[in-house]
């Protein structure tokens, strides 16, 4: 009996999400082929792939010959996790994301996330392109996200459906304050420092699932719910770390 509940328990977890041993597996290999041990990841955005160049003694995993790894099909997007020092402190970057319109679940959108928690990544930095909604925010903008708006949760696409393990988080996770107070006054005043100050803003994404832009309606809509930008996913690689 023991036996049939656990490929029981498989079964609904293929349907739902990985399980816990496959993160683990995954997460295994990764900590045996490099030294690096990095509490910093940075998910890279479409546009910001240079930012991996900048990595001092990177080492370099192509996402097809990581076990268990969601394979990238968006044009640019190299599709590599890249181990390394920047500025001297060790930092994975994830070079390529995963989204819904790919045809990915949202539970294997979020598998990179959940790998980055169990090598010891406690700060993931999420960047993104998007589009601005807020009439006063100009092309070139950076926005700092202070809160998001999930669309494709409102009809039941979350990463966290499913069997829940607390070993990555509570059933019900708060969100309030998903987007850290302390970092974001940092990235803003960093912004500052360096005479960026007229191109940092702060405001409120909402996520879409693509691949299709908004239309002007829509536009309009979001924006009246008090969106400034809208993109693509995001939110649900927040809602997987909490």
């Amino acid at each position: 009996m023991a036996t049939r509940a656990k490929e029981q328990e498989k079964e609904e977890c293929r349907r739902t999400g990985y399980t816990y041993e496959e993160y683990k597996r995954t997460a295994d290999w990764l900590l045996s082929k490099t030294k690096y041990r990095p509490s910093v990841a940075v998910v890279l955005g479409s546009g910001l792939g240079g930012l991996a160049d900048l990595m001092e003694n990177p080492v370099a995993f192509k996402y097809n010959d990581i076990p268990n790894f969601p394979q990238s099909t968006v044009e640019g997007h190299d599709g590599q996790l890249i181990f390394g020092n920047l500025n001297g402190k060790p930092c994975v970057c994830m070079k390529g994301r995963f989204h819904m319109y790919e045809g990915h679940p949202l539970w294997k959108v979020t598998f990179p996330i959940r790998i980055f928690f169990l090598i010891g990544v406690r700060t993931v930095l999420v960047t993104n392109a998007a589009g601005g909604l807020n009439n006063e925010y100009k092309v070139g903008d950076l926005m700092i996200i202070k809160d998001h708006i999930n669309m494709p949760g409102f009809a039941g696409q979350n990463p966290l459906i499913g069997k829940n393990d607390e070993r990555f988080g509570p059933r019900f996770p708060a969100l309030s304050d998903a987007y850290d107070k302390d970092l974001r006054k940092l990235v803003l005043a960093i912004g500052q420092e360096l005479g960026h100050g007229n191109i940092m803003r702060e405001g409120v994404y909402v996520s879409l699932g693509g691949p299709s832009y908004e239309t002007i309606a829509e536009c309009i809509f979001l924006s009246k719910m008090g969106a400034d930008a809208v993109g693509f996913l995001v939110q649900c690689e927040i809602v997987s770390v909490m």
